[in-house]
């Protein structure tokens, strides 16, 4: 629950962080964050917050829009991007495969943004009925580990589907065209197939597992500039917060900013949470769950230690 006391301590410490100071040749001429349809990061684009935040060091801020998060990941690992959001599995498909990422803060989810959907009139009522099935997801995606996550509660394996790995607008086309019996997918792809195509969610999130999704930073990013990570996790979270108690406005600078239809944007963000922490051992614990499913499945080249790569974000410091 966020209270008044909550809020003015983020605000007091938002202002602290600001009015820090920083030396010239500490500093980036800009800072490449990559954002997608999905979180709150198009809102607080809109809003001009970061932009406001950085302005007094002489830091340009730089949005770069993605479909989905594996791209975003790789943008992050090449260097031609420096802070994402991304839901729980890209994380671990990157640093499986040796990305230079590192993950900066978290946000936890109440699990009720993804879904398992199917059309209308789809004879599929339970996670059992996907047996032979051609089910979408994103692969690399945070709808790929809830799809694992609910073969394995309905006591199906990988093999028991046909999976079909398209990203958000060609499996957008292949749900609508019929060509998918089911889809995993995220807000707000996943509000404006239950609004315009009538979609039934047969799970969500919460049905299945504990989901969460991240902050993400470069390597030599964070190592380079930690003061400017904090910076941002502070001024995101303080975001965060505000947003917790103007869903209405956060819809209207979100539907604004990525063009989705208001009523769409208004059901996802109705149905989200906006809190920034740092990663604790309880998120950790369940993210290398996430990473340990993967590694199980052989989906990834190798298994990962995901506190490998955690960066310590300590707010106020």
């Amino acid at each position: 629950m966020i209270t008044r006391r909550h809020i003015l301590a983020t605000t007091l410490l938002l202002a602290t962080v600001l009015a820090a100071p920083a030396h010239a040749e500490d500093k980036p001429a800009e800072i490449r964050i990559g954002t997608q349809k999905g979180g709150f990061f198009p809102a607080v684009r809109q809003r001009q917050t970061l932009e406001n935040a950085f302005k007094p060091l002489g830091i340009e801020i730089k949005w770069i829009d993605f479909q989905f998060g594996p791209p975003l990941l790789e943008a992050i690992n090449v260097g031609s991007v420096d802070f994402g959001f991304v839901g729980d599995t890209p994380p671990i498909f990157a640093q499986a495969g040796g990305a230079k990422i590192r993950y900066v803060a978290a946000v936890r989810s109440e699990g009720d943004n993804q879904a398992i959907i199917v059309p209308k009139d789809s004879s599929i009522k339970t996670l059992a009925d996907l047996k032979g099935k051609r089910v979408a997801f994103g692969k690399g995606s945070s709808a790929h580990n809830l799809l694992v996550a609910s073969l394995e509660k309905a006591g199906l394996s990988w093999s028991d589907i046909i999976p079909a790995p398209l990203a958000p607008a060609d499996a957008t086309a292949a749900f609508v065209k019929g060509s998918v019996d089911a889809w995993s997918i995220w807000d707000p792809y996943l509000a404006l197939a239950e609004l315009k195509e009538g979609a039934r969610v047969l799970v969500f999130d919460k049905d299945v597992h504990k989901p969460n999704a991240f902050y993400i930073a470069n390597t030599d990013f964070v190592e380079k500039y930690p003061s400017l990570v904090a910076r941002l996790n502070t001024t995101f979270a303080a975001e965060g917060v505000w947003a917790e108690a103007h869903h209405e406005e956060v819809a209207k600078a979100q539907s604004e900013a990525t063009g989705v239809d208001i009523e769409a944007v208004r059901r996802f963000v109705n149905r989200s949470t906006y809190s920034v922490v740092p990663l604790d051992a309880e998120v950790i614990k369940i993210q290398q769950a996430v990473a340990d499913r993967f590694a199980k499945l052989g989906l990834i080249p190798k298994p990962v230690n995901v506190s490998d790569i955690v960066w310590k974000w300590t707010p106020g410091s």
